[in-house]
């Protein structure tokens, strides 16, 4: 039993030691783990402390990177602010005032936004606070009242600054201050663009803005075009101005003025009418700009939410007085034309006249082109405008129109120009152009004293309306569309007779006015049917007495032109003409009345460059046997040598008598005036006067032109000058003469001359003609009796006087004294002599009607003549 406990003991033991043992193993690896846990926790916290930092340090890396990106973001959002703000705002939109000035633009383009402050941002920069108006709403202002009165000032000052002057036409309703919240628009009141409407107004202007709306929509966009703003982006013009009303502590509102508002606050932006209000509550809707008014930093603008805005102060004083005055100048001188191309079509001379003229004479308001037609109907145009409104200029823009159009076998022009000017000398050929409008045919200027040449025209126009009158009796037809239908091959172009100041050839009672009212009313009624047509123009036609004693002249022309302030050439009631500007025109084809008006603006055809590149051009297509026009200049005296009727004289060529010219008769062709010296009782010539220079012209003419007629040998001229003004006249002469065939004399031998010359008168008729150029024949009274002889009885012996009197009575005194007859007399030229001295020497009861002028004379040769023609002598080459 012992055995076994010891054993047992022994085994305890021998276990516990291999128990601690094994516990001191497990002691000893645990202690080993726990120092390799310990290490390895150590470096597992060094190395998340070094991660922490690291993670730190990334961190912040990147928090700074995140900073600095944002910062260059909110700097190039600032940038792209500021550039916006430009964009939307450019110029007068959105400069400071320090350094403001207008800079207007548009018309075809998206009309800018307005400044009315900066915008407050966390980060600096100059971001602008913009308002949208012109095309798009309107604004309330609300809250601070002055500051309130600076916003609405601004607004307006910059939407005027950034719009072609006219085009933003302001009307203010301000019954507390009676206007004062607008004085500094004052100036822009005179041109039209400011209209103040005073207390009690209002229903009046909200109706009347209603209406404008209604008119824009029916006939203007008239469902083409949503608004003017996408009209004006479309055709690049702007058809009507903008229109701002202003609204100033209005009051109450009634029902009826309240439902108009709210119609302009739905409908108006779109048709260019805005509403600028302050103290009138209204809702903030789309549309509708609400700008808060507050100092410092706290106003605000529905269109920004709820950043803060700091405002503008108002534009200086001195700025806004000076821009107004500026901009009412620039509108009472109205808007630049658009050049001559606009009327021009893309191919020239594709039209034909059978039916009528037609060509455009510029834009309407809307930017459609304005047509006018001379046809059966309207037949003629009356134009009128006072001096410098463009009645000149319109008439050019008129006829590059229509030359571009029409080929000179389809149209004829006949121009004239009563006023002191060469306004259509440009269409002839000059020294410096030779070039000339082809279908031009007779060009008359300077002739406000020569109204015996607008005569003229008038009856070649009747002689030409005769012409085609009896080719279409022939044809058996009756207008110009058929004639030239039975007559192809016939020349039969629309005649286009245009006279600018007409009124000088109507002005007075005397018979040129009296013949030249009969020839216009016979054109102007049987002309419509021939392609006959007058364009008349005048500074003001209101006071001519003899086209509104005729009715039914004036009823021929329903086509009315009116200027700026034209009167009397459109109806009574019809005043449209007193409010155009510059450069625009009221056409009327309906004789004036009121429904038929077309507001036309008319390009600038009068600069000399842009024409000139039109005629030259028109000029080089012109037909190669196209004549040069016809120029009469009432200011240039004419050569003989340019005389188409001296040019055909020739030597040898047998005549039936000898042809003396004398010089220019004022007439559509420059036909000379002449006088045959035929074998015929009378057959003498008189010149009357005292103008030594225009008298010795007139004889040295004829002396010329007879010498061209006849060979050496077979002509005798003999020359006496008998007073010594006239001595340097005919020292010019004798180079012109065969010595071999004239003899000159004096006062000192001049009676052998007349002594001998009349004893030849009263026997048979020499071998040859003899021509006594006698200059003064007054000068020596005792010669008389033998120039009395030869004038009786020398032209049937082929002998004839030439003569020079310085007077009518000192011609009788030749004759045999008051009670003598003046038969030997048969021609005359009279120069500074009344025509009441000529009685004696013309066969009609009373006297011709001649009043003296500068190189003027008056012709009369009984033999042809049933009244006298007014002359211009020829000048020395």
């Amino acid at each position: 039993m012992p055995d076994q406990l010891s054993q047992q003991a022994l085994d305890v033991r021998a276990a516990l030691a291999q128990a601690l043992g094994a516990a001191d193993a497990t002691l000893t690896e645990a202690r080993s783990q726990h120092i390799a846990a310990v290490e390895r926790r150590d470096r597992v916290a060094a190395a998340a402390e070094r991660q922490r930092v690291q993670l730190a340090l990334a961190r912040d890396n990147r928090l700074r990177d995140i900073d600095h990106r944002h910062h260059d973001e909110l700097a190039a959002l600032a940038g792209a602010a500021a550039a916006a703000g430009q964009t939307g705002a450019p110029g007068a939109a959105g400069d400071r005032w320090d350094s403001w000035q207008p800079t207007p633009g548009m018309p075809g383009d998206t009309a800018p936004e307005l400044r009315i402050g900066r915008l407050l941002l966390p980060f600096d920069g100059e971001i602008p606070a913009l308002v949208p108006l012109l095309d798009r709403g309107h604004v309330v202002v609300r809250g601070d009242e002055r500051l309130g009165d600076e916003v609405v000032a601004g607004l307006l000052l910059r939407a005027l600054g950034s719009a072609p002057p006219g085009t933003v036409r302001l009307t203010g309703y301000d019954p507390e201050n009676l206007g004062g919240g607008l004085a500094g628009f004052a100036p822009l009141a005179g041109a039209g663009v400011l209209t103040f409407v005073g207390p009690g107004g209002l229903p009046a202007l909200l109706d009347e803005l209603v209406e404008h709306v209604r008119r824009i929509n029916e006939t203007v966009l008239a469902g083409e075009h949503t608004s003017l703003r996408e009209l004006a982006a479309a055709t690049g013009r702007r058809p009507e101005p903008w229109r701002v009303a202003v609204l100033l502590n209005p009051g109450a509102l009634g029902r009826h003025e309240r439902q108009q508002l709210e119609r302009l606050l739905r409908t108006g932006a779109a048709c260019g009418v805005h509403l600028v209000v302050r103290g009138v509550g209204v809702r903030a809707v789309p549309g509708i700009e609400v700008i808060e008014a507050a100092a410092g930093d706290q106003a605000r603008s529905s269109g920004a939410g709820d950043l803060p805005i700091r405002l503008d102060p108002g534009p200086p004083a001195t700025v806004l007085t000076l821009t107004s005055r500026r901009i009412a100048d620039e509108v009472a001188a109205g808007p630049a034309p658009v050049a001559l191309a606009s009327l021009l079509p893309a191919a020239e001379w594709q039209e034909t006249s059978e039916l009528g003229l037609t060509a455009p004479l510029g834009d309407s308001p809307q930017g459609t082109e304005v047509r006018v037609t001379l046809a059966d109907y309207p037949p003629h145009a009356l134009i009128a405008g006072p001096s410098g409104t463009g009645k000149t200029n319109l008439i050019y823009a008129w006829m590059g129109a229509l030359s571009a159009r029409y080929s000179p076998t389809e149209l004829a022009f006949y121009l004239l120009d009563f006023k002191e000017g060469v306004s259509f000398a440009r269409f002839a050929p000059g020294r410096r152009d030779p070039s000339w409008l082809p279908h031009v045919r007779l060009v008359g200027v300077n002739v406000n004293t020569d109204r015996e040449f607008g005569l003229a025209l008038l009856r070649f126009l009747g002689s030409e309306l005769r012409r085609r009158a009896d080719a279409a009796k022939r044809h058996e037809v009756t207008n110009l569309a058929e004639l030239r239908a039975e007559d192809p091959d016939g020349h039969w172009p629309r005649i286009v007779a245009v006279v600018d100041e007409f009124q000088v050839l109507l002005a007075g009672r005397d018979a040129v006015a009296s013949e030249a009212v009969d020839l216009l009313e016979d054109l102007a009624r049987r002309g419509r049917s021939q392609g006959i047509h007058l364009v008349l123009a005048s500074q003001d036609v209101s006071g001519i007495e003899a086209l509104w004693g005729r009715p039914a002249l004036v009823a021929q022309f329903s086509l009315r032109i009116a200027l700026p302030r034209a009167r009397r050439v459109l109806a009574e009631t019809n005043l449209a003409a007193e409010s155009l500007p510059r450069y625009h025109a009221v056409v009327n084809a309906d004789s004036g009345a009121h429904p038929a008006n077309k507001v036309v603006r008319v390009p600038s055809a009068g600069d000399r460059n842009s024409w000139n590149e039109l005629q030259h051009r028109l000029w080089r297509r012109r037909p190669h046997d196209l004549p040069a026009p016809r120029l009469f200049d009432g200011d240039a005296i004419p050569r003989l040598e340019d005389s188409p009727d001296y040019r055909k004289l020739q030597a040898g060529v047998t005549l039936p008598s000898p042809v003396v010219l004398l010089g220019e008769t004022i007439d559509v062709t420059a036909r000379s005036a002449r006088t045959e010296l035929r074998r015929a009782p009378g057959r003498n010539l008189a010149v009357l006067g005292t103008r030594v220079d225009e008298a010795c012209a007139v004889l040295g003419t004829a002396a010329r032109s007879l010498a061209t007629q006849f060979e050496p040998g077979a002509v005798r001229f003999s020359v006496a000058c008998l007073d010594t003004d006239a001595s340097g006249a005919v020292d010019t002469l004798k180079a012109d003469l065969n010595p071999a065939d004239t003899g000159f004399y004096d006062a000192s031998n001049v009676d052998w001359l007349l002594e001998d010359t009349a004893d030849a008168a009263g026997q048979e008729p020499g071998d040859r003609p003899h021509f006594l150029f006698l200059y003064a024949v007054d000068a020596v009274p005792s010669l008389g009796g033998s120039v009395l002889r030869i004038l009786r009885q020398g032209p049937e012996r082929r002998i004839h006087v030439l003569g020079w009197w310085r007077g009518a009575a000192l011609l009788r005194d030749t004759l045999g004294g008051q009670a003598s007859r003046t038969d030997p007399i048969g021609a005359w030229v009279a120069l500074d002599v009344h025509g009441s001295e000529l009685a004696p020497y013309f066969p009609s009861a009373g006297a011709p009607a001649w009043y003296p002028r500068p190189w003027r004379a008056l012709h009369f040769d009984r033999s042809v003549h049933r009244g006298a023609e007014v002359i211009i002598p020829y000048g020395v080459s």
